[in-house]
């Protein structure tokens, strides 16, 4: 048996980032409906460098499981921060039907997410959109803010970065991430290893979308302040415990009932933003489901695109 092999060239390929958006929307969608299912992520540590993350997703006939890597300390190396495999299979029969790059796919679910929220989450009138941080994720948001029609400002501590990664997606630089974290939308896509807004630091009508703290001991955001706004994440059940939500419920400051679920607000069961005076702030673990919306995307244009073919 042999099965098509989706680089991370085809990847990006196959996914646009507008259907990215698209598909992730419908993946939170389904699951908020039952309709798509997601077993608990499962962290294998390797700290300090970094660790490993197994992900199932099973929905619309479909299973996957995708197991990834995030050491920070790669770029040093000459390697990835982000390194991984997606296997795709038939729910019905269990054969296997793809395998795809994670990185890539991860790099598009991102960006999608972070978007959607702020395009679900911000204000209508809002003007000015900052990304921080330029890697491969903050660029692939950064990407998909720029394919939406926005006009983008990117900050990263490496400027030279920020200015590579500017002039890729037609983007501008922000004059000092101080700027960057005043804008009306922003999205945080750092390692997640310093607090970026401190308590009474968000302003009234600001929307941000935190991307970066993705696992246990990573924040973005001050408890204090993420119990201050009004909090939304991806999944309770996976952010309560590995994303910046953790501290703010280890402390008591949030708890279920604190605290909506995106999906739940793309289906009209419960309400996002309220006025425009309030301030949003959108915690993302990153879910399997998403990955299984962004996997599918590609495979049903598999046969579009000239795959190398993996015998089994």
């Amino acid at each position: 048996m042999s099965v098509p092999l989706f680089r991370a060239s085809d990847v990006y390929e196959a996914v646009s980032p507008e259907r990215a958006l698209e598909a992730v929307r419908d993946a939170f969608i389904a699951y908020a409906r039952d309709e798509w299912s997601m077993p608990p992520k499962v962290y294998v540590p390797a700290y300090p460098a970094g660790d490993f993350r197994a992900m199932p997703a099973h929905g619309g006939g479909f299973a996957l499981l995708k197991w990834i890597s995030s050491f920070p300390g790669n770029p040093s190396r000459g390697m990835p921060t982000v390194l991984g495999t997606v296997l795709l299979s038939d729910a019905s029969c269990g054969k296997l039907l793809a395998i795809l790059d994670a990185a890539s796919l991860t790099a598009l679910r991102t960006g999608a997410a972070a978007v959607l929220a702020a395009e679900t989450l911000g204000r209508p009138d809002a003007s000015s959109v900052a990304v921080v941080g330029a890697g491969v994720n903050g660029k692939a948001v950064a990407r998909t803010f720029v394919a939406r029609g926005r006009r983008v400002a990117i900050a990263d501590l490496d400027r030279a970065r920020a200015e590579a990664a500017a002039e890729e997606l037609g983007a501008d630089v922000a004059e000092s991430q101080d700027e960057a974290l005043a804008a009306d939308i922003v999205a945080t896509v750092t390692p997640g290893k310093n607090v970026l807004f401190r308590e009474g630091s968000l302003h009234e009508g600001q929307h941000v979308s935190l991307m970066g703290a993705d696992g246990p001991d990573k924040c973005e955001i001050a408890a204090s302040e993420l119990a201050r706004v009004s909090a939304f994440c991806d999944d309770w059940g996976q952010a309560s415990h590995a994303g910046d939500l953790a501290h703010a419920v280890e402390a008591g400051l949030l708890a279920r009932e604190d605290v909506t679920e995106i999906g739940a607000v793309l289906t009209g069961d419960s309400p996002g933003r309220r006025s425009p005076s309030e301030a949003t702030a959108f915690d993302s673990t990153g879910l399997a489901i998403q990955d299984l919306a962004i996997a599918l995307a590609a495979y049903e244009v598999a046969h579009e695109l000239e795959l190398p073919q993996i015998d089994l």
